[in-house]
Parts: C-alpha cells; structure tokens; sequence
C-alpha cells in the first residue's frame, strides 16, 4: 500500500469557505492538467455524494468511482473508490483554521494490487495525485504555499 500526503497552507481565508471549494470536484479538470476529466454523480448535502475521476497516467487514463462523506464540522472530506482502477484507493482532506490561514492536508492510501508492478506504478501514481492536488490548490489560491518541495511544471509540459 502506498501513502500520499500534501499539506499546504492558504494565508488570509476561511476553513469553511475553503473546505467547500476543495469539494467542487467538477473544477478539477481546469485546474489540474492531470485531470482529464471529473463527472460528479451527486454532490453535499446529498446523502451519498459520488464522482468519476480519469487522470492522465502514463501512457493512458487512471479511472475510478469514489464515495464521499463530507464532515463539515470536523473539516473533512473523507473518500473511499467504489470501482475502479486502484485494488483500493481511500484517503481524506482535511481543511483547518490557523489564525487567519487554513491549512490543507490531502492523505491517501492507495494499491493497485499487482505486487510485481508496484516499483513502477506506485512512483508515478504518487506524483500524479500529489500533483493534481497542488495544482487544485494552486488553481484555486493562487497564494497557496504547498509543503513539501513539490515541482509545479507549466500545464503545457506536464506529462505522466
């Protein structure tokens, strides 16, 4: 099992207001050029929110189904695929106030099942999701200062 982690810090917003622009899943292939596109099935407060994720991997598209649970009072976007590419796939944003900043934490676990191909895929899985989630972020709060040393190249050279 591989384990993802982002944490990024947005200066001078709200942890509610952010927490909701996070989940607006359909912004994504905008704002993330690893996104080749999102389909949102249903959307918080409904009771079982649902979206279609494909990224651009390698050479093809990384597909799955997830299911939210959106904790507004505990700042949490919880997902877990339901179908998909990933054996399994879970994880949670969690959006905190800081004083006058909100701290962003993406965390995912994610297996693609294949023991022999894991030295190959994980790497690349890894960078795309890290990726995509600062490239949201960064979309979404052009002040945002991700942790981390992540590398944002221009969209125009981004490749999987």
């Amino acid at each position: 099992m591989r384990h993802v982690e982002l944490e990024s810090l947005i200066p001078a917003e709200q942890a509610e207001e952010v927490l909701h622009a996070v989940r607006r899943w359909e912004k994504y292939p905008d704002l993330a050029p690893h996104v080749n596109a999102t389909t949102v099935h249903s959307a918080y407060p409904e009771p079982k929110p649902s979206s279609s994720w494909e990224l651009h991997f390698r050479s093809g598209l990384l597909r799955w189904t997830e299911d939210d649970t959106v904790l507004p009072e505990a700042g949490e976007i919880r997902f877990e695929q339901s179908d998909g590419d990933f054996d399994s796939f879970t994880g949670v944003w969690s959006v905190k106030q800081n004083g006058a900043d909100v701290v962003v934490r993406f965390d995912a676990d994610f297996d693609f099942g294949i023991p022999s191909l894991e030295g190959i895929l994980d790497p690349i899985a890894e960078r795309v999701i890290k990726e995509t989630v600062a490239w949201a972020l960064t979309g979404l709060y052009p002040a945002v200062r991700i942790r981390g040393g992540i590398e944002l190249n221009t969209p125009a050279t981004v490749g999987a």
